[in-house]
């Protein structure tokens, strides 16, 4: 049906590329490109035998040019961007040059400041309606499903919804004392930045990790909850119907936490750029680089994610509650794609979204967040690629 290029070669896009592979009639063919060709080699080595053709090119993702080149040369589809967001605004120009679709998982950010906003993307709204080309942003979990979710609460069971807890919960024990379970420097940049959620049509800021709660999950129990702002709730807030108030919670421990306060303490998470030894550093790449990495945590982790919505609004003039959720096993994930469970709650959507943009399902021009568009055939999609998802209609709630 199609060609794909993948830019990217961590753990999402390994799993992102297992399961491109697992559906040969729509990614006939795919390109895997990374800074370190070596990886790309890596991955495509795993899924010999595949029926989908597999390519793999060295690529530096912060140059337009060369995806330029690499886009004309191998002529996909649609390119997956699955690299760094730093790069988000490098490849949509490219897509835009070449007159190709585009997909990302996670919303740009300048690498010299946390800012998690889509507003760089949205810009793009005008050049890629005008260029008859579709941009999916944040096809991953958590932007992504969540928003999904979200789109299919709103068609299927409320008439306006009032408010919206995204609930992130991880359960997995990796034995590391300290280790993150994606990308370190986004990871860590994404905790430590103020929190802040929407309620009543303003933006409520607090300080990073300030409110704590306990909730109860199905399947893993009561864990310590903490709001932080995810760039979701950026797009939700305008296009769910009725919304008043929308947060985002994510679980950490206690241990997880102290760590991460001493870090903080000494410096180790700053992203100003510091002399050492006559050579300017930021010590978040440093500690980047001496923390394990995420892609080897698959074999070591041992226990599940729930990560889900919990809404409150009406129908039919009557209050109405629901919760929809998924819950995902980290060594069935390993023993799937050989990826932990975070790896693979990201890269399961990025394939889907592909998936539905391929076959035209989710194809119009324009720049679009994943609540904008039909959410059956993507809810379907995830009960079938491995990602099944549950829902109950009387859930606990949050005040």
């Amino acid at each position: 049906m199609g060609k794909a290029l993948i830019i990217g070669a961590g753990g999402v896009a390994s799993v992102a590329i297992h399961k491109c592979c697992q559906n040969p009639d729509v990614f006939e063919e795919i390109c895997i490109a990374s800074r370190t060709v070596e990886k790309c080699e890596a991955i495509k080595k795993k899924l010999t035998g595949s029926r989908t053709i597999i390519h793999t090119a060295q690529l530096d993702a912060d140059n337009t040019d060369m995806v330029i080149d690499l886009i004309k040369s191998f002529r996909p589809d649609i390119v997956i961007n699955l690299a760094l967001p730093y790069q988000d605004l490098t490849i949509m120009d490219a897509c835009l040059a070449t007159g190709v679709d585009y997909l990302d998982t996670a919303n740009y950010e300048p690498p010299e400041i946390a800012k998690f906003e889509y507003k760089w993307q949205w810009a793009y709204r005008e050049k890629f309606a005008q260029a008859g080309l579709t941009a999916l942003l944040g096809s991953g979990f958590d932007p992504g499903v969540t928003g999904v979710f979200c789109a299919y609460a709103q068609k299927h069971y409320f008439d306006e919804i009032y408010s919206i807890d995204i609930v992130d919960a991880n359960a997995g024990d990796h034995g590391y004392p300290f280790a993150t379970n994606f990308n370190p420097e986004i990871n860590i940049r994404e905790i430590t930045a103020n929190g802040r959620y929407y309620e009543n049509g303003a933006w409520i800021e607090t300080e990073p990790l300030a409110w704590k709660k306990v909730y109860d999950l199905p399947e893993i129990g009561p864990k310590n909850i903490y709001l932080m702002y995810h760039e979701e709730l950026e797009s939700l807030a305008l296009h769910i119907k009725g919304i008043k108030r929308i947060r985002f919670w994510m679980t950490f421990s206690d241990n997880y936490l102290n760590h991460l306060r001493v870090l903080e303490n000494i410096g180790m998470t700053s992203i100003e750029p510091i002399d050492f030894e006559g050579q300017q550093i930021i010590p978040l790449h440093f500690l980047k680089a001496v923390l394990p990495d995420p892609a080897s945590l698959g074999p070591r982790t041992k226990g599940k994610t729930n990560i889900g919505c919990i809404m409150q609004g009406i129908k039919d003039g009557k209050p109405k509650t629901y919760y929809v959720y998924n819950i995902c096993d980290h060594q069935e994930c390993y023993a799937e794609v050989g990826s932990q469970a975070i790896s693979y709650t990201t890269g399961v959507p990025a394939m889907i979204g592909a998936m539905l943009m391929l076959k035209g399902v989710w194809k119009k021009p324009g720049v679009f967040n994943v609540e904008e568009f039909d959410p059956d055939p993507f809810m379907e999609a995830l009960t079938e690629c491995g990602l099944p998802w549950q829902e109950s209609f009387s859930p606990t709630l949050l005040d």
